[in-house]
């Protein structure tokens, strides 16, 4: 099962990064290249502990839907989602957040199982580990560019 970490620092006080991370309205300009939108569940706002949302969006050229639930949240140090529904077998996002530098150091981890046993853990090695750390990648740097008042990143 790959584990993917990912952490930027950002110029802004923990509190506003904890919030930037977690603005359901904020994720679809810090992930553009997906054409991300929330369908179901919480679709604007601040999505708080025990919320879901449910995304559509296009990865790797498929029109998807992911489903995620807040399945814990320490303000303004952790949240984690966890996928109920999608194309994955399992999907864990742990959001981390620490004070560093009078700004904040926000990572991400991200746990994540393919579907199909044996195919799966190819299609993981061959692209799918891959996308996803670009994914993370690219909202991380487009959160950092939105929070800072900078022009945002294409993938």
């Amino acid at each position: 099962m790959p584990v993917l970490k990912l952490s930027i620092w950002i110029d802004l006080p923990i509190d506003e990064c904890f919030d930037l991370a977690r603005d359901i309205s904020l994720h679809p300009k810090s992930v553009p290249h997906t054409k991300e939108r929330a369908i179901g569940g919480v679709t604007e706002g601040l999505i708080e502990a025990g919320e879901s949302v449910t995304w559509e969006a296009v990865h790797l050229g498929v029109k998807q839907r992911l489903t995620a639930r807040i399945q814990s949240m320490d303000r303004p140090y952790q949240f984690i989602d966890v996928m109920g529904k999608g194309a994955f077998s399992s999907l864990t996002h742990v959001h981390l957040f620490a004070e560093e530098r009078g700004g904040t150091r926000m990572t991400d981890i991200l746990q994540f199982e393919a579907p199909l046993g044996l195919l799966g853990r190819l299609a993981n090695k061959l692209f799918l580990e891959r996308h996803m750390r670009n994914f993370l990648k690219v909202r991380l740097e487009n959160l950092k560019q939105i929070g800072e008042e900078k022009p945002l990143t294409s993938y």
